[in-house]
C-alpha cells in the first residue's frame, strides 16, 4: 500500500519507534490527510468503495462551498441521525452561529488565527464554568470528542451566553489586538458566569454535569423501548 503511494510521488514521515508485544518496532505512520492520500494511491477493486466515498465527500464539500446553507443541513440531519432532539438540534446550531459570528469579530480586529481563537475561548469558558474546554473535557470524561456535543441545554444556553456577551463587548469598544479582546473575552465570560451562578442558587442545582448528553438521549431511549414492548 505504501509502496504504491511513494510511487505516485507521496512521502511518508519517518517511522515512529512503537512499543510492540514484540519489542520496540519502526512503523511508518500518516495523520489523516495522508491516510486518504494512501487509500487513493491502491490499485486493488477492494479499494474502489472508500475511493468512491472519498470523491462523494470532496463534491458534497465543493457544494457547501458554493451553497453555505448545504452545510447546516447536513449538520441538523447528521445530529437528527446520532438521535439528538429537535430541541437540542436548534441550541446546537444556534450555538454555531453565534460561535462564527463571535470569530469572524475576531478577524475584524486583529486576532491571529486558530492558537489565538483557542486562548480566548478558554478565556470566556473558565469565566463562565470555572473550566476550561480542556478541563471540561476532563470533567466530562470525554477525549477527543466536540465538548458541545456531550452538553446539555443549560451548558448549551450559558456557552451561547458568555460568545454572544464576548461580541458585543468587543462591538462596543471597539477592542483591537489579542490583549484587548482577551480582556473583552473575560468580560463576556464573567456577564454568563455571573448568570450561571445565581441559577444554580435559585434553583439549588449546578450547570455544569459530568453527563455525556448523548448517553443521556440514548438511556432514555432504552427505557423508552423497554416499556413500548
Amino acid at each position: 500500500m505504501t509502496r504504491n503511494f511513494l510511487k505516485g510521488g507521496g512521502k511518508l514521515p519517518p517511522p515512529l519507534l512503537i512499543k510492540t508485544a514484540g519489542g520496540t518496532q519502526r512503523v511508518n505512520c500518516a495523520n489523516t490527510e495522508g491516510i486518504f492520500r494512501i487509500v487513493q494511491s491502491i490499485p486493488s477493486p477492494k479499494a474502489e468503495p472508500f475511493k468512491r466515498w472519498l470523491a462523494k465527500v470532496g463534491y458534497e464539500r465543493v457544494q457547501e462551498i458554493e451553497d453555505p446553507e448545504l452545510a447546516t443541513k447536513r449538520t441538523r440531519a447528521l445530529y437528527k441521525a446520532k438521535g439528538y432532539p429537535d430541541s437540542w438540534i436548534e441550541k446546537r446550531m444556534r450555538g454555531i452561529e453565534i460561535r462564527e459570528t463571535l470569530t469572524d469579530e475576531w478577524k475584524k480586529r486583529n486576532v491571529g488565527g486558530d492558537l489565538e481563537y483557542a486562548i480566548l475561548t478558554a478565556e470566556i469558558s473558565k469565566a463562565t464554568f470555572g473550566m476550561t474546554p480542556f478541563q471540561y473535557k476532563k470533567f466530562k470524561r470525554l477525549k477527543r470528542e466536540n465538548l458541545r456535543d456531550h452538553m446539555e441545554d443549560l451548558e448549551l444556553i450559558f456557552s451561547m451566553l458568555g460568545e454572544a456577551s464576548t461580541t458585543e463587548i468587543a462591538k462596543n469598544k471597539n477592542t483591537q489586538g489579542f490583549d484587548q479582546n482577551k480582556k473583552a473575552a473575560q468580560m463576556g465570560g464573567t456577564v454568563a458566569g455571573n448568570a450561571r451562578k445565581e441559577l444554580e442558587i435559585k434553583s439549588g442545582k449546578k450547570v455544569s454535569t459530568k453527563q455525556n448528553y448523548i448517553a443521556t438521549v440514548q438511556s432514555h431511549k432504552l427505557i423508552e423501548n423497554k416499556y413500548d414492548k
